[in-house]
């Protein structure tokens, strides 16, 4: 008996999606429920379970196809009889496979031992190879153990990452003469959630009148305060103190009393809103991504950063769904973790705004007539200047800047 698998319902407005990666291959044995298939929305990657064990049968839809919701993406073998393999159909899948993989006998159960799942995204994939890396010796922090670009750029950079045996006996090769510098090209497509990006921010800029104002923050009470309180914090709430509590909840104030820069443009009105719902970038595998924080305005620092933290271990995990992604009234971007100085975001439409933070540098300052170092940060933001003037723009990057100096103002809500 066979089962369809078809594709789930993916969310509000969404009708369809891209097939990003098959996890199984025909033949393999599936567990109900286990992942069989991820796909690509417009915002996410949403991985589609199995309805029931067996083995995975023929695959209809091939990665890179679009489907719409309700198409069928294959069959499941159901019942003992699927744990055979078929009598016609399986020799020609066995055959490509090996044909494509080929590896010896004997070390194949050593890599599925060490390596656990090594199903490779293709991304993953090309990394591997162009670093001739084992990937059965990096530890995965994915879903289900599966390996993602930064846990392989992470190997390479700490040198713990182990070549393969076939790079290892090339390498007595390499006393022949080099070769002339490589002009390779190599054409990958544009995964569904990188064009939506790229079609969105460009809208961005041909709509919206963007502005960006800067100013710069002195951070030494934020780092004095959580470094006196981070291990209380952390004890009290299981969570890290870190820096986004205290400007999400700095954001959330000044958006109070610069209500403007909560606000949007839908036609020809303005519509207001009384609620921050804060959307955070978050590093995935496939790229930033931005969840919302529902009503952080109503929530505590502990509250803000239990939050985030759930939020990027769904991304690294693969397991951000639609409604997490949805709405959002206001943005911050943080590029200081990737060690930006300063940047002009762009917005997320239809929001009107975005702040973006930056790295932590000392730098030489004026204090009380004195030059004295302090770690300084740029604040960077950019808005619609359709809807924000520039004074209201400046009024809430002072506003923000306030807060973060004296964090008194947190507590006193002023």
């Amino acid at each position: 008996m066979a089962t369809e698998v078809k594709v789930p319902t993916l969310g509000e407005s969404v009708t369809e999606a891209t097939v990003g990666q098959w996890l199984k291959k025909p033949g393999e044995a599936v567990k109900a429920d286990e992942p069989i298939v991820s796909l690509e929305t417009d915002k996410v990657a949403v991985d589609v379970p199995a309805p029931v064990a067996g083995t995975l049968g023929d695959i209809i839809a091939k990665e890179g196809d679009t489907v719409n919701v309700g198409a069928l993406l294959a069959m499941i073998n159901e019942g003992a009889a699927a744990a055979s393999a078929p009598t016609t159909a399986a020799p020609a899948p066995a055959a490509k496979a090996e044909a494509v993989a080929p590896a010896p006998a004997a070390s194949a159960p050593a890599d599925e031992e060490e390596g656990g799942n090594l199903t490779l995204s293709p991304a993953v994939r090309r990394l591997v190879l162009e670093h001739g890396l084992d990937p059965s010796k990096i530890k995965g922090s994915g879903k289900d153990g599966r390996l993602t670009k930064d846990d392989v750029m992470a190997a390479v950079a700490a040198g713990t990452a182990k070549a393969t045996a076939s790079a290892s006996a090339a390498a007595p090769a390499a006393e022949a003469p080099a070769a002339g510098p490589s002009r390779k090209q190599e054409r990958v497509k544009m995964t569904r959630l990188r064009q939506t990006v790229a079609k969105r921010l460009k809208e961005a800029q041909n709509t919206a009148a963007l502005l960006t104002t800067y100013n710069d923050v002195d951070m030494t009470n934020v780092i004095e305060a959580r470094a006196k309180y981070k291990d209380l914090f952390e004890k009290k709430h299981g969570v890290r103190l870190g820096f986004m509590g205290f400007f999400t909840k700095a954001v959330c104030m000044a958006l109070r009393d610069i209500p403007g820069v909560n606000a949007q443009i839908e036609g020809d009105e303005i519509v207001y809103n009384d609620f921050a719902d804060i959307s955070v970038a978050v590093s995935a595998p496939n790229g930033l991504v931005v969840p919302v924080i529902r009503n952080a305005e109503s929530l505590s620092v502990a509250d803000i950063e239990k939050t985030i933290g759930s939020f990027g271990k769904k991304a690294k995990e693969g397991t951000l769904t639609m409604d997490d992604m949805k709405g959002g009234t206001f943005t911050i971007s943080n590029g200081g973790v990737f060690g930006s100085l300063l940047s002009s975001p762009i917005i997320n439409p239809p929001q009107s705004a975005v702040l973006g933070l930056h790295r932590i540098e000392d730098r030489p300052v004026v204090r009380d007539g004195q030059i004295v170092i302090r770690p300084m940060m740029y604040l960077a933001l950019s808005y619609d200047h359709r809807l924000i003037d520039g004074r209201e723009a400046v009024t809430f990057l002072v506003a923000v800047k306030n807060a973060i100096e004296d964090p008194t103002r947190l507590l006193i809500d002023l």
